[in-house]
């Protein structure tokens, strides 16, 4: 089964650059996007042979996921049940018959770190979501987590410790998590490669490289066995971002 996630930095933008073309060439069972930033009805994008599931956020231009499927799935839900963090778009989670598949866009601390108590909230709050889920059969969790976990996961980490996406209180959060009885596919198969997965649209950082690696699959440490393969596909423009990829024996 293979398994995509992209952080689309605007969907209609990023439908412009090539998206459907990049969509039918990945090829994948399933697609899960973040920051598709469009409201319901702004864009009217089907492929055949595939089921979509949408979460806007209430404000427009702004965060939003979606997920394009070929599995129908057993029950869809959207966000995590919580009033305080359901109002951004942020969760999809689809019910498939062997796992959960879980699409999230992580808040980021911003500039200043002026919402990084928010983070933490946040951080609790989906940590304990996936915990309910993965104790009633395993998951897989994707999308743009907004951290980088180790220095490996960044070009340039020693100027940019406590900026948002690499404080000590994030890695320490996502350092939990993992804890918890989940795995980093990429870092599994890849421990001493250091590839990025965003970079800033300032500074030429693209085609310098100097990124970071802020897209995760995540994986039950139960399911590790079935991992085939964990890739980041750093020619595939259209977005900040470029998409990352999950191959799993299912």
């Amino acid at each position: 089964m293979k398994l995509i996630s992209w952080n689309v930095n605007g969907l209609r933008a990023c439908e412009g650059k090539g998206f459907s073309d990049v969509f039918r060439e990945l090829d994948a069972d399933c697609f899960c996007l973040q920051e598709t930033k469009m409201q319901q009805g702004q864009l009217d994008l089907e492929f055949e042979g595939y089921r979509s599931y949408w979460n806007y956020a209430e404000k427009k231009g702004y965060s939003g996921t979606a997920i394009y499927t070929r599995q129908e799935p057993l029950s869809v839900s959207y966000g995590l049940g919580l009033e305080e963090h359901d109002h951004e778009g942020r969760v999809i989670t689809l019910e498939l018959e062997a796992f959960y598949l879980v699409c999230v866009y992580t808040p980021n601390s911003q500039d200043g770190l002026r919402r990084l108590a928010y983070r933490m909230e946040w951080e609790e709050a989906f940590r304990a979501y996936l915990l309910l889920l993965d104790s009633k059969k395993p998951v897989i969790v994707c999308g743009d987590m907004n951290v980088a976990h180790e220095e490996i996961d960044l070009k340039n980490p020693k100027t940019n410790h406590q900026n948002a996406g690499f404080t000590d209180e994030e890695r320490q959060k996502f350092s939990t998590l993992l804890q918890s009885g989940f795995t980093d596919t990429f870092r599994l198969l890849h421990p001493e490669e250091q590839v990025f997965s965003w970079w800033s649209y300032r500074f030429q950082a693209r085609q310098k490289n100097v990124g970071w690696r802020i897209d995760y699959f995540l994986v039950s440490d139960r399911l590790r066995d079935c991992i085939t393969d964990a890739k980041i596909h750093t020619d595939i423009m259209g977005s900040d971002h470029c998409p990352i990829e999950l191959r799993i024996e299912s």
